[in-house]
C-alpha cells in the first residue's frame, strides 16, 4: 500500500501580486473533500498526530514552514519532507501517519475525505499493524 503514499504537484498560478494554488476533490486529489483541518503554533521541533485510519484519505500541505510526515502501512516506513505550499502529501486510507519536525511557525493543513468518525482511529501501532496485517495490506485503494 505504500506506493499508494505519494507527493501531488498543485497547479500553479504565478502571479507578481501573489501565486494561488487550487486544490478540488476528484480532481487534483483521488477523494471528495468532506473536512479541512489545520495544526498551528505547534512548537519548533514538536510532534503530532500518531494514529492509523480504516477509511480516511487525507491531503496533507505545508501551508507555512516546514515538518516530515511518516507514514507506514504495516509493514514498511517512509519519511516525506514537506516545506512548500504547491505539493501535498497524499495518504491513502489504511496508513497510519505521524507528523514531527516542525518548524517554529509551520502550518500543517489537512483536507480529508470524511467528516470526523472516531470509530476510524487507531491510536495504538500494535492494533493498527494487526488490523492491516489481518486484512492482508493488499485491499484496493478507493
Amino acid at each position: 500500500m505504500m506506493e499508494h503514499c505519494r507527493i501531488i504537484d498543485l497547479p500553479r498560478h504565478n502571479d507578481p501580486r501573489g501565486n494561488l494554488s487550487v486544490v478540488e476533490g476528484g480532481i487534483h486529489v483521488p477523494f471528495d473533500l468532506e473536512r479541512v483541518y489545520y495544526l498551528y503554533d505547534v512548537p519548533g521541533g514538536s510532534a503530532r498526530a500518531g494514529h492509523g485510519h480504516v477509511e480516511l484519505q487525507q491531503l496533507i500541505i505545508a501551508m507555512s514552514g516546514s515538518f516530515d510526515v511518516i507514514v507506514d502501512d504495516g509493514y514498511e516506513r517512509k519519511k516525506f519532507h514537506l516545506n512548500r505550499s504547491y505539493y501535498g502529501l497524499y495518504i491513502p486510507k489504511l496508513m497510519w501517519r505521524e507528523v514531527e519536525n516542525f518548524s517554529s511557525g509551520g502550518v500543517c493543513l489537512v483536507m480529508a475525505s470524511t467528516k470526523f468518525d472516531k470509530s476510524d482511529y487507531y491510536y495504538d501501532y500494535d492494533e493498527f499493524a494487526a488490523m492491516v496485517q489481518q486484512r492482508g495490506g493488499n485491499e484496493s485503494q478507493s
